[in-house]
């Protein structure tokens, strides 16, 4: 039998609240080594180092996240000529982490274990440094269901492959059931913000979270496919009739773990295709390369306007 998990656990970190892991055992340890940042309490000042964070930012790739830094450095007029955003995790291999001003620029990989280890330690990392009011945002790549390549979706729920709001993972031999509800009033600020850019569509609606690119997702073209192409769009067209608009690999356990700790999240992704009328993204790279940009300046605005919004100088 399944049990409810981190869904019991609902907080409001938007009055002053400072980031609260649920797991009481981190208050005690004595060092706790973020091994996969390759960060300290006891070898880092992270208040000092992080204590500023309002706004992370999360996304697969390194070098899509690095960009991302340096978008936001020339957003917040921070940049300068010679300006240099290091790698604060350079001494590991596993993540890449860049921060200027108020915006920490996190990537966390592909799938949901990556990306569980590294939320497992960025929240860790904003309780040691004392951050509070932090809003979590995933900017990435998604495959469309019924919608133009290039369009963004800003999703309401995380579902997993039967459609349901929920993250499942076993837990000391048990399967532990967790909810996938976003915040929906940061989910209509940033349809607002995409209304305010008029640039590509914007639409909001509920993302399902795979463990596979492949199968997992119903595509045809991996080295391994168990149904028929028949299979494949009646499952399809099933999605987009549950208000499936999008399908990734993160968003369930990004949606459960910030939730439970009492951060407000959102996930903002471009979709690549429209997987009803294909498997392969083939359009070419520059295009792409346009696409992925999407969410970095929509989410980029949505930081200007909350940043203005509550009189705040511009690196906090």
């Amino acid at each position: 039998m399944a049990s409810s998990g981190l869904q019991t656990k609902k907080r409001d970190n938007h009055n002053g609240h400072f980031v609260q892991p649920t797991n009481p055992n981190v208050a005690t340890m004595q060092e706790d080594v973020l091994y996969h940042f390759h960060l300290s309490t006891s070898t880092h000042d992270l208040p000092a180092m992080f204590g500023d964070v309002k706004f992370v930012c999360v996304g697969g790739s390194p070098t899509r996240m690095e960009a991302f830094t340096k978008y936001m450095a020339k957003e917040l007029g921070l940049d300068h000529p010679g300006a240099e955003y290091p790698n604060i995790c350079v001494g590991t291999d596993r993540y890449v982490m860049f921060k200027v001003g108020p915006v920490l620029s996190v990537s966390h990989g592909i799938g949901i274990p990556s990306t569980s280890v590294m939320l497992h330690e960025l929240i860790k990392l904003l309780y040691h440094a004392r951050c509070s009011d932090v809003t979590v945002i995933r900017i990435g790549t998604s495959g469309g269901i019924g919608l133009e390549p290039g369009s963004v979706v800003i999703t309401r729920q995380a579902v997993d492959a039967s459609f349901k709001p929920v993250f499942e993972q076993m837990v000391l031999g048990k399967r532990v059931v967790h909810r996938t509800h976003l915040d929906e009033r940061l989910a209509q600020e940033l349809m607002q913000c995409g209304a305010d850019l008029r640039e590509f569509p914007t639409v909001l609606g509920n993302t399902m979270c795979t463990s596979d690119f492949y199968e997992g997702q119903g595509r045809l073209d991996g080295a391994l496919c168990s149904y028929s192409e028949k299979d494949k769009q009646e499952y399809l067209e099933a999605a987009h009739a549950a208000g499936i608009r999008n399908i990734e690999m993160e968003s369930s356990v990004l949606a459960a773990m910030c939730g439970a700790c009492g951060l407000q999240v959102a996930v903002v992704c471009v979709t690549l295709l429209n997987r009803l009328e294909g498997d392969q993204v083939n359009s070419p790279h520059e295009v792409l390369v346009e696409y992925q940009e999407r969410p970095q300046r929509l989410v980029g605005h949505f930081i200007k306007k909350r940043l203005a919004a509550a009189g705040n100088p511009r690196d906090l």
